[in-house]
């Protein structure tokens, strides 16, 4: 095994403390090892006045730390597993997947309101297409409105009265230590989360034997589990930030649960399906999951997104 581990991430203020866990982690179980990061400026960094569909989803907040792996400069990359396409560059697999924070997303209020407490009109600011799809679902009579910035940029933003409320991710305030500020978790019966979201990505070269001892310790199997048909799910329908599209897994006894969503831009149009599988066949129930949403009506849907913006 190596003596020295880089470790490859984003600046963000985020990415920094998941980088630092895992580096923690890997110095925890093998003391011997000296790990560094080395902070890698992404597309997604540079572009903060617009918002990420319009720019090419998926993929901007890794492409160039994936490049870094691919040419050896670092030997491991952590990543939000939210912001991992379906497939990955040939010769890169996900190493390891730690156990997940809360997966859901919450609500910040200004005024401490709930999702359904608020009047007609009110701007609830978000920069994700899925989110905002959801909101508009159940409340179309709210106006949505593009955020960008870190979460310390997002927050001062609705604290100085350009929003009522915003609508974030939970496991980035947890680690944090910023969960004080969640007015409302916006669980699966209300918002379907982003695949992957709350878990981390360990991503890696392929067949590693120098690391692969290193992500053995740190995969956790329930997470890894629900993550695999989520992400199945995604690859089969082909998901991007393009589209508003939401899976997300639950092991309930001996089996996983997996919920779909596909929804149209307006949130006019919502499919929903569900689909339960044995944990050794979430794979291939992730993808019969996407056959059935595209069967139920989401394939309308999504045909009707890439018209428009055609």
């Amino acid at each position: 095994m190596k003596k020295k581990i880089r470790i490859g991430t984003r600046g963000s203020k985020l990415a920094l403390w998941q980088a630092n866990f895992i580096k923690s982690e890997i110095e925890r179980l093998f003391p011997v090892l000296d790990v560094e990061l080395n902070i890698i400026k992404t597309t997604g960094d540079r572009i903060t006045d617009r918002p990420l569909a319009l720019v090419g989803g998926k993929g901007l907040f890794v492409k160039e730390i994936e490049n870094a792996l691919l040419n050896s400069d670092i030997d491991l990359a952590v990543h939000s597993m939210k912001d991992m396409p379906g497939e990955l560059p040939e010769g890169l697999v996900i190493g390891a997947i730690p156990e997940r924070e809360n997966p859901f997303d919450v609500l910040i209020s200004k005024d401490n309101y709930l999702l359904a407490d608020y009047k007609k009109g009110a701007k609830i600011g978000t920069s994700s297409l899925r989110r905002a799809s959801q909101i508009k679902h159940i409340r179309p009579d709210v106006t949505i409105e593009s955020i960008r910035g870190n979460l310390d940029t997002r927050i001062k933003k609705l604290k100085s009265g350009d929003y009522d409320a915003i609508v974030l991710a939970a496991a980035g305030l947890r680690r944090l230590g910023q969960k004080n500020e969640i007015t409302e978790y916006l669980d699966e019966t209300i918002m379907l989360p982003a695949v992957g979201q709350g878990a981390l990505c360990i991503e890696t070269r392929e067949n590693d034997d120098d690391i692969a001892p290193i992500m053995k310790k740190l995969d956790h199997s329930d997470t890894r589990i629900c993550v695999t048909g989520e992400r199945a799910f995604l690859k089969q329908i082909e998901g991007s930030c393009h589209i508003p599209v939401a899976c997300f897994g639950k092991i309930t006894g001996n089996e996983v649960v997996l919920t779909a969503v596909v929804a149209s831009v307006d949130g006019k149009a919502l499919i929903k399906e569900q689909i339960v599988s044995p944990m050794d066949k979430v794979e291939s129930h992730g993808q019969a999951l996407a056959d059935q949403v595209l069967e139920k009506g989401g394939k309308r849907i999504l045909e009707s997104l890439n018209s428009n913006e055609g």
